[in-house]
């Protein structure tokens, strides 16, 4: 693998931070640079409408870059469907709208806003109303993962000793510990988000750029080439090495 391609960890509804990130991108690989969103664009952060415009932008000006579904993204679009869904990898008193997950934040983006009184009927029919098809289409139609060579981009990870073409959305969107704490090799080295880290960390088999960005903290993106890992700073490019 010698052309270079870059992945942004999980975003959460922080347009100035992506756009930083973006910039960062721009100066090392130019506007042909190959993208990798690993979902998690809308939620908790204050401005998810104008993270999907802002990819659906670049998209349609022919950018070279694919958006991968996270959960967030999926409970998002289950809630705007005819009949909205509850994501069943949901804990029993949790649901989008709770405080927690942020869907109150992403609706707000779009101007919609609700009082302690309102009923999940209401808050649907106006959703519904107000989210532009755009978005809706593009949330639908969004890929849970991407391989490209030795490398395997998801959001979450994957179910390991399962092959590809036999693991489970539910599972590319929302896994952890039986993926995190697996420490034999993958077919891929898996790149992903989801589960936050202080830092992007190369763990061997797998490498997580999701930094926090849904707790107030930065958005990452790093660049693989040849074999290496870089993490993307607005100074540069930083190697990532597994750690000890």
């Amino acid at each position: 693998m010698i052309t270079p391609i870059y992945a942004i960890g999980d975003i959460h509804g922080h347009l100035d931070k992506l756009e930083e990130v973006m910039e960062a991108i721009l100066a090392d690989g130019g506007p042909e640079a190959e993208v990798v969103f690993l979902g998690d664009l809308v939620d908790r952060g204050p401005d998810s409408k104008g993270v999907i415009d802002f990819v659906l932008n670049g998209l349609k000006q022919g950018r070279n870059w694919t958006v991968l579904t996270g959960n967030h993204d999926r409970m998002f679009r289950y809630f705007l469907e005819p009949s909205p869904r509850v994501d069943m990898r949901l804990r029993p008193d949790l649901y989008w709208l709770h405080e927690r997950l942020g869907g109150r934040e992403t609706l707000a983006s779009y101007g919609l806003n609700f009082d302690a009184e309102a009923r999940l009927s209401e808050i649907h029919a106006a959703a519904r109303a107000t989210v532009p098809a755009a978005h809706v289409s593009f949330l639908t139609q969004l890929p849970y993962f991407k391989r490209h060579g030795d490398l395997l981009f998801v959001h979450a990870g994957i179910r390991p000793e399962v092959a590809l073409e036999d693991q489970l959305e539910d599972d590319l969107c929302w896994i952890r510990e039986d993926f995190l704490n697996y420490a034999h090799p993958h077919p891929w080295l898996v790149v992903h988000g989801h589960t936050p880290v202080v830092r992007p960390t190369h763990f061997g088999n797998h490498v997580n750029l999701d930094t926090g960005a849904g707790y107030g903290e930065a958005i990452t993106a790093a660049v693989f080439e040849s074999g290496h890992v870089w993490h993307l700073t607005p100074h540069g490019r930083q190697e990532l090495t597994p750690a000890d």
